[in-house]
């Protein structure tokens, strides 16, 4: 029988064993886990990441929490600007989502999209799939929202009418392409694309094909890329070093050379307008009182230190289409 619109029940079906990029697949670990210390000492709010990430027991160092604090607040206000220009009529793909948790915080804001997506790895869905469904907090609001009697969840995809969560390679454009599909993707809706550290562990081949995928795919676009940047020097030779020695190889480093070069990966790719600035300087813009309140949180040794962090990330937009909607205006 089935359950109360309302309430409709998740059916969960048995998955096959998977084999990921191991190395990759713990980038997305070490991200979580930095993310969710931040959140406990207080660099920003989020109900949620608890229930899906581990407290690390090691402390992590104030320039690490300050540059994830910068990262999500770039894109949190990226990703608002596509939300407010479109009026929510629109839908977000969150490639490569891992434990993030803006679907949950969006909602919390009334700034929900038409459907939220979230693709990665088939084992990091079946994880968080898992959470999802042992957690209340989690598995209410998609309950809320959805219109059917029943909701369809196996290990490696779960499709609601606002949210869905599917197992799949960034590097098979067919296999993503049908996936999405038939979790209802609609390719006439405005739609925002969102790779957080994504692109640069994929050949530049492979994220080109992923980027003319998306410029093609949708008439009405936005991608947002945050990822490494000035690779080229000494600092950027000891990050590729570091995460070598982990068994973790930045396959697509050589697009990361500057902010010229993101720029005209996009631009090449098929989309119409890019902009990129780094760390460091989108740091410099952010509101003062927050900048003043999380630098308060704990002392910082060096500043040296975190300038040459910041300055090796980057964000990166790019749009196509929209220019009734003013999507070339967005800015940070």
């Amino acid at each position: 029988m089935a359950t109360s619109l309302r309430r409709p029940s998740f059916t969960t079906c048995s998955s096959p064993t998977d084999t990921d990029d191991e190395g990759v697949r713990g980038t997305c670990e070490d991200a979580s886990i930095c993310k969710r210390f931040a959140v406990s000492v207080g660099y920003w709010q989020d109900p949620y990441i608890q229930h899906l990430v581990r407290l690390s027991k090691e402390r992590k160092a104030p320039e690490i929490n300050r540059g994830y604090f910068a990262r999500v607040h770039g894109v949190s206000q990226l990703i608002k600007a596509f939300l407010r220009k479109t009026e929510c009529n629109c839908q977000i793909l969150n490639l490569g989502a891992g434990m993030d948790t803006t679907f949950w915080r969006l909602k919390d804001e009334d700034l929900l999209p038409s459907k939220y997506f979230e693709i990665d790895f088939p084992m990091i869905v079946t994880r968080k799939l898992h959470s999802i469904k042992l957690k209340p907090l989690l598995s209410k609001p998609i309950l809320d929202l959805h219109s059917e009697d029943t909701l369809q969840m196996d290990g490696h995809i779960l499709d609601s009418t606002r949210y869905a969560i599917i197992g799949a390679d960034l590097r098979d454009i067919p296999e993503l392409e049908e996936k999405l599909k038939k979790c209802n993707m609609n390719t006439q809706l405005p739609t925002l694309l969102i790779a957080e550290c994504v692109l640069v562990y994929m050949t530049p081949e492979q994220s080109t094909n992923l980027l003319k995928w998306a410029a093609k795919s949708f008439e009405t676009a936005m991608f947002i890329n945050y990822e490494q940047v000035n690779m080229d020097d000494r600092f950027g030779q000891i990050m590729i070093e570091n995460l070598r020695r982990r068994q973790c190889d930045l396959a697509g480093v050589e697009t990361c050379k500057s902010l010229e070069s993101q720029k005209e990966r996009l631009l090449s790719s098929g989309w119409e307008s890019a902009s990129a600035i780094d760390m460091m300087e989108l740091y410099s813009k952010l509101p003062r009182a927050e900048v003043s309140r999380i630098e308060s949180l704990e002392f910082l040794d060096e500043m040296e230190l975190l300038e040459q962090l910041m300055q090796h990330y980057c964000l990166c937009w790019a749009t196509k289409g929209g220019s009734e909607l003013g999507l070339k205006e967005i800015t940070y």
